[in-house]
């Protein structure tokens, strides 16, 4: 077999697995993964939490009128690292973890990750009341629903996770 032959059979194979990776890593963004980062939530303190914790109410706007208990976990994390939320009925307001309002996307790899199904956000985000919603909470606004369900958010871990990862600076890093 000559160099020329070996060298397209080489260059055969080196295109052959250049195109079919490409073809794995274009996967179409299912219904979930476009609500996760169109981000369309509410959120708002529901109680005085222990330390560490933050107990909110968070609002999901969606077109389907049954709440994805997995997209309001997502969103109350999100709230608490990117929006903070205002006080109410004794609660304090909260201002976000992540003071650069441009984190989410300067992190972009780190929060897709981050935010994925069964991603790590899991670890600081837990359904209170086993995840029931009061009737009161669900609201048709328009074509949309919008569905509260009270969330445990353990901002204190998270804080300090997002401080390890180089996310976020930490408190007494100074200016």
């Amino acid at each position: 077999m000559s160099i020329k032959s070996i060298l397209i059979i080489a260059l055969t194979t080196i295109t052959f697995v250049a195109k079919a990776q490409q073809k794995f890593t274009k996967v179409k963004p299912t219904e979930e993964d476009k609500q996760t980062y169109a981000w369309n939530y509410e959120i708002e303190c529901a109680g005085v939490g222990t330390d560490g914790m933050y107990l909110v109410k968070v609002y999901t706007i969606s077109s389907k009128s049954k709440l994805d208990l997995e997209q309001a976990k997502k969103n109350a994390v999100h709230g608490v690292i990117f929006k903070g939320f205002p006080g109410k009925d004794g609660c304090k307001s909260q201002k976000a973890i992540a003071t650069n309002p441009n984190v989410e996307y300067e992190k972009n790899d780190f929060f897709m990750n981050f935010f994925q199904d069964n991603g790590k956000y899991m670890k600081y985000v837990s359904l209170s009341n086993a995840g029931q919603i009061d009737a009161k909470d669900t609201k048709k606004v328009g074509k949309e629903y919008k569905i509260g369900v009270i969330v445990t958010v353990s901002k204190d871990a998270l804080r300090k996770d997002l401080e390890e990862a180089g996310i976020i600076r930490g408190l007494n890093s100074g200016f």
